[in-house]
């Protein structure tokens, strides 16, 4: 089957992650409507962005600039108070190189190694955003805050989730199943918002 939008990322786990959120706020969704850019095998644009919004806007119109089809996408990171909104967008990449899971979290754990648990306030934040030809963008933005951990806990959820502590919760994102994750996440939040508008993509496509 044809995929109708492409969702524009290569990380396997935010593809089944998204697929997932948006299965439980569109009826009926038939997943395999919605392809990635992984499953094309294209380059991942240069994301040179200063805001999660541009960054998210790039990837997505790469994907229609390309292949004249709608495409979505989102960028996202944590945000840490003490550092001033750092990692930020950087958050992929801030050990130096990009998607090293295990090294973004050992330097901010050290870098917050002297930071009371007081003081260790953060929130992610996602926007995501879907393009379609001839169209403005349709734009959301969702953020969760909390507290940061001084050690890792958990094995689920991939990033920083195993430090992050949602407010009004015990656990880290990493300890929830991917459901209770679903329910609350930053990225949950954006996509939920997003979600009447990528139903309407996939509507006109099953009419057209």
């Amino acid at each position: 089957m044809k995929p109708a939008i492409i969702f524009a990322t290569h990380n396997t786990h935010k593809l089944q992650e998204v697929r997932a959120i948006l299965a439980q706020e569109i009826p009926d969704l038939d997943t395999d409507l919605i392809g990635s850019a992984a499953d094309l095998n294209l380059a991942e644009p240069v994301e040179d962005g200063l805001t999660f919004e541009q960054n998210a806007a790039i990837k997505a119109h790469y994907i229609t600039d390309t292949l004249g089809i709608p495409a979505f996408a989102d960028d996202s990171g944590l945000c840490v108070d003490v550092l001033g909104g750092a990692p930020g967008i950087f958050s992929a990449r801030w050990c130096g190189h990009h998607g090293d899971d295990h090294a973004n979290l050992a330097l901010l754990l050290g870098q917050l190694g002297d930071i009371a648990p007081a003081h260790r306030r953060a929130h992610f934040s996602c926007a995501a955003v879907l393009a379609v030809p001839g169209q403005p963008d349709r734009v959301e933005v969702g953020q969760v805050h909390g507290t940061l951990r001084c050690e890792a806990a958990g094995s689920g959820g991939f990033g920083y989730d195993p430090i992050f502590q949602p407010d009004g919760y015990s656990a880290t994102l990493a300890e929830m199943t991917p459901e209770q994750k679903n329910l609350i996440s930053h990225r949950r939040r954006a996509f939920a918002a997003l979600a009447p508008a990528v139903a309407q993509v996939l509507s006109e496509s099953r009419d057209s």
